[in-house]
């Protein structure tokens, strides 16, 4: 490996779950100082003593995730709406808010947020999930022209395929009825190894990524 981060203090959320896993093994490769975090960030101040604990930061990577919850619009739960914002939306915003005021004071600093295509085209029977991937892509987009000014990237991951235990688990891609489904809407025809989105992540973390800003990026083989 090349050293792409070399001597950065990385915090990344929810490790064991989602992204965490190969994020944290690729940014360890790459010479990273990873803090590995698996706190409940639901919990009154979590966030910010997640950032607190993790001192002196270069990089955020919010990876943040919960399952679907899927159901037809005509009964959503309220209980699952609001489990959905307080696990994917709430979290984003107080880590942001947390680390940012460090960031701007040093005028340097990345914000890479891993999130899902989903919202980009909308999935049916899954309109809570979306609203809330949505509301983290747009909370991306526009505090990401806020933090700008102060040479502090924030970007998004729009990512789906992509193997991982959360979302695709190994069981699920390897049934027939999964291939049959990737062929029908995925271009690509297959799903992403985790490296490959851990790779993006990695580069809007490395300084290579110092011109963009408030960007969500899709990674999702053409289905977004």
């Amino acid at each position: 490996m090349s050293g792409r981060l070399q001597d950065k203090r990385v915090l990344v959320t929810q490790c064991s779950a989602f992204m965490g896993p190969a994020v944290v093994e690729l940014f360890r490769a790459e010479g990273a100082r990873v803090v590995a975090d698996d706190r409940d960030l639901r919990a009154p101040g979590a966030c910010e003593r997640a950032v607190a604990d993790a001192g002196e930061l270069d990089v955020l990577v919010a990876n943040l995730a919960h399952p679907p919850e899927p159901s037809p619009v005509e009964q959503i739960q309220d209980t699952d709406w609001h489990t959905l914002f307080d696990m994917l939306v709430h979290p984003l915003m107080r880590l942001v808010r947390a680390a940012a005021p460090a960031l701007i004071a040093r005028r340097s600093g990345k914000i890479v947020v891993i999130g899902s295509a989903a919202p980009l085209r909308g999935i049916a029977r899954n309109a809570a999930y979306c609203s809330a991937r949505g509301a983290q892509l747009a909370f991306v987009q526009a505090a990401g022209l806020e933090l700008a000014p102060h040479n502090v990237q924030l970007n998004a991951i729009a990512q789906n395929y992509v193997q991982n235990s959360t979302y695709f688990p190994d069981g699920l891609l390897a049934s027939e009825r999964f291939q049959r489904h990737l062929e029908r809407n995925v271009p690509a025809r297959r799903t992403a190894e985790g490296w490959e989105s851990a790779e993006l992540a990695l580069f809007l973390a490395s300084n290579k990524s110092d011109f963009i800003t408030g960007q969500v990026i899709p990674f999702a083989g053409g289905w977004a």
